[in-house]
């Protein structure tokens, strides 16, 4: 396919709005749909190359990539099993939703049975990533496919990983949330651990990041969490439903269960559309 491709998203949430927004800016004529008209219609008067698409169908009709970004399994198969037989015969279509190994591998029957190509492709990082174009993408498919789709995932990732020709991608995902989620909730426990020991915080992050233990990730989020500060980059929700989606495959381990816990505690305390940080919510900042 030539750079320049007509592209549909298929979810207007914080990840499909920065990526349509990303892809926008970078050539593509974008086609945004969401569920709820007014988000997808929102996101598109704010961004060039843009446009809202009330219709599923009309949103997938001729494009060379299409790519779902939506909550879950579920909202993927049912919007597909309505939009696929309007897909091109040379379409690409990247399931980029974190839906989980048994129901990535349910889509990908889906597009078998209708013979379209299918990646598995989920991503690693959130909504600031996506809009400067670092993206992970975590890919799973015939590497053929892949090569189809390598502008369009190119122009939204610094890195494209191509771990497996199955569903592979999804498997990893589930994975690197889950240590994402779980570093996140040691970092809200050391800092409390810190103030318990009279550590000032900068003392801390400023000896992490001499050596091999730094993480630029959860050292950003001692910032965010001393100010409490939980505008939304990934939501807490969305780390439960994917660790949930990890315990549905195996038994979670003592500490994912812990993690677990502290999730199903932040979201009952009303922070279920905060940002990963908030699992911090419970501890007191240092005087």
């Amino acid at each position: 396919m030539s750079h320049a491709s007509t592209i549909a998203v298929l979810g207007a949430g914080a990840l499909g709005a920065a990526m349509a927004t990303r892809l926008g800016v970078t050539g593509h004529e974008v086609r945004l749909w969401n569920r709820t008209e007014e988000r997808a219609r929102a996101v598109a008067e704010q961004a060039a190359g843009v446009t809202a698409v009330s219709a599923v169908g009309d949103a997938v009709s001729g494009a060379s990539v299409v790519i779902t970004v939506l909550r879950d399994g579920d909202a993927v198969a049912e919007v597909m099993s309505d939009a696929i037989g309007r897909l091109d015969d040379d379409v690409v279509w990247v399931q980029a939703s974190t839906v989980g190994p048994r129901s990535a591998d349910a889509l990908a029957g889906l597009a078998r049975n209708h013979v379209v190509g299918y990646l598995d492709a989920p991503v690693s990082g959130s909504t600031a990533p996506a809009l400067q174009g670092k993206l992970v993408w975590l890919v799973a498919g015939s590497g053929d496919v892949l090569a189809r789709a390598r502008p369009v995932l190119d122009d939204l990732g610094s890195s494209v990983l191509h771990v497996g020709t199955g569903t592979e991608g999804s498997a990893v995902k589930l994975a690197v949330n889950a240590w994402m989620a779980a570093s996140t909730v040691a970092m809200s426990d050391v800092l409390a651990l810190c103030d318990a020991l009279g550590v000032d915080h900068a003392t801390f992050v400023r000896v992490l990041e001499s050596g091999p233990l730094a993480m630029p990730y959860e050292v950003q989020k001692v910032g965010v969490m001393d100010e409490a500060s939980y505008a939304p980059g990934f939501a807490v929700q969305l780390a439960l439903k994917d660790i949930e989606l990890a315990a549905a495959a195996a038994a979670p381990s003592p500490l994912l269960q812990v993690v677990r816990d502290r999730l199903e505690a932040t979201v009952a305390a009303g922070h279920d559309h905060d940002d990963l940080a908030a699992v911090d919510y419970l501890r007191k900042p240092p005087p």
